[in-house]
């Protein structure tokens, strides 16, 4: 017999299978002996006392054997002489929208402007040491896309969009631990996603598929209003009555060229700011109430919101134990992002912290619907000149940068490429500046101790969603203009995160099958 109970314990009782054990007997009604396994389902922290209660939702087996049930990858068939789908883009939604194809009874072929994971590294350290920017080997750019070496977080609030289980499972199938099935914030780590991007990268060409690295578009083709192929920088041409275009939000270059060639796009709004660093063992005190965090506890996190002069400023991507990264895709820019690795173990914790950017904002730049893609490029190319003209990030201690001063001096930061002192005021628009000024004072009053000298301010954080919207009809899934061509994921404005993404990539796979018939 199974029962399901959902209880809230202490850390260590809930760190602790034999603890569990001995809680439930005492208080379930049922005796100990006749408890043959604990399975735990969902698992959420409790903060907002001193005492710290963890949630658990879990079975008991009640004198039953436990067997666990083996999360398999789907019974992928040879797609190899089947009809093709054109997929550009091998980020979350791309891969994710192969293997659905597959799963159908289709062929995929992908194309990745950027290189495979190994080779990546390379170009990444590069990055980090040298200040050489790859503008098709980057954080954002390669197998795997912008989550492979940026964390690999996996809530989402997306929940409406999909099967949000059914991703998790996959993952698991491909070589994620189970515990992502159970965390209230499932989390795989950049030290372990690129061994699962490479394994579904792999199950993708063993079933017949393709995947082109160092393959970048110059250009969609299309006949009489509908998808006819591409051509590549290398001067390929492949032809496709179904593209499914999951570039990510920083294929700026496809932007320009849809544009260009007069397919309907959108300017989009989003968000930009910074990205802040606190000592790991801070916002611990603050999150936790406490000296020290323990064994039982992890890294804390921390989500924070303010409205500023009519406008959210928020908490964005935030990395426990965790490291700043550049995420430049281009020469003469600086843009930061944040990762922590599987067990959130680094000494340092950062977030994005990021005030809302609208139409009015971006209307300088004109009518175009590149307008918010080009205020926010601008930004980023203020932030390299005030750097040094380098990876080298403009920084301002926390509490400095609330009262406009310059910074005497700046801690060792985890942001590889350095940090210079700047005056932050000169990077950033007047308008956005002044409410992370008013905004970070604000949040001390809600976390004290978080308004700080202790913390770094790094320009910028820029990337958090795409500037541009891609049109598409909303039961087709396709462009509202071009017959054939699936807008899908981050880049074209329909996702927010991997799990968001590939729930995108599955149903523009699923709507471009369809379309066969």
């Amino acid at each position: 017999m199974q029962k399901e109970f959902s209880i809230q314990v202490s850390p260590e009782v809930a760190s602790n299978t034999a603890a569990l054990h001995h809680f439930l007997a005492k208080h379930s009604g049922i005796s100990f002996n006749e408890i043959k396994h604990i399975e735990i389902l969902k698992r959420s922290i409790d903060a907002r006392q001193k005492n710290i209660k963890i949630n658990l939702k879990l079975v008991v087996f009640v004198n039953e054997d436990f067997v666990e049930t083996q999360i398999n990858k789907p019974d992928y068939s040879d797609v190899s002489k089947a009809e093709s789908v054109l997929i550009v883009g091998a980020g979350p939604a791309g891969l994710f929208a192969a293997l659905r194809c597959i799963e159908m009874g289709k062929k995929p072929i992908v194309l990745e402007r950027g290189k495979d994971v190994r080779s990546r590294r390379r170009d990444l350290k590069k990055l980090n040491i040298e200040h050489i920017v790859n503008e098709d080997s980057n954080y954002c750019f390669g197998e795997g896309g912008a989550g492979t070496y940026s964390d690999g977080k996996l809530y989402t609030r997306s929940k409406k969009r999909g099967d949000v289980q059914r991703i998790l499972e996959l993952l698991v199938a491909f070589g994620a631990t189970r515990q992502i099935l159970v965390e209230a914030h499932p989390h795989i780590g950049t030290n372990k996603l690129p061994a699962i991007i490479q394994e579904i990268t792999q199950t993708i060409i063993d079933c017949g598929g393709e995947v082109h690295f160092e393959s970048r578009v110059v250009d969609i083709q299309i006949k009489n209003n509908e998808i006819s192929g591409v051509r590549l920088q290398k001067g390929d041409t492949i032809e496709a009555k179904k593209l499914i275009l999951a570039t990510g939000h920083s294929a700026r270059d496809i932007f320009e060229l849809l544009y260009q060639k007069g397919i309907a796009i959108e300017a989009k709004p989003f968000a930009l700011g910074v990205r802040v660093e606190h000592p790991q063992e801070l916002i611990d005190s603050i999150q936790y109430k406490c000296d020290y965090r323990g064994e039982f506890l992890p890294p804390a996190p921390y989500s924070i919101v303010k409205q500023v002069d009519g406008r959210g400023v928020y908490s964005f991507c935030m990395c426990p134990g965790g490291i700043i990264a550049p995420c430049a895709t281009s020469p003469g820019e600086i843009v930061t992002n944040g990762w922590s690795p599987s067990k959130r173990d680094q000494a340092t914790a950062n977030s994005g912290i990021v005030v809302e950017v609208g139409p009015k904002d971006f209307k300088k730049f004109g009518e175009t619907p590149l307008a918010a893609m080009y205020f926010q490029q601008q930004v980023e190319q203020k932030a390299w000149l005030e750097g040094g003209k380098t990876q080298t990030a403009p920084a301002q201690r926390l509490v400095d940068f609330s009262s406009g001063k310059l910074s005497a001096d700046l801690p060792v930061t985890s942001y590889k490429p350095g940090v210079q002192s700047v005056e932050l005021g000169n990077v950033l628009p007047d308008f956005i500046y002044n409410r992370l000024q008013k905004g970070f004072q604000e949040f001390g009053k809600s976390m004290k101790g978080y308004f700080t000298n202790e913390a770094v301010v790094h320009a910028t954080e820029s990337r958090t969603s795409s500037p541009v919207r891609i049109p598409r009809d909303q039961e087709t899934l396709e462009h509202i203009q071009i017959k054939g061509l699936y807008p899908c994921g981050e880049g074209a404005g329909y996702a927010g995160g991997i799990v968001s993404a590939a729930i995108d990539g599955e149903k523009c796979a699923e709507k471009a099958v369809f379309s066969f018939a």
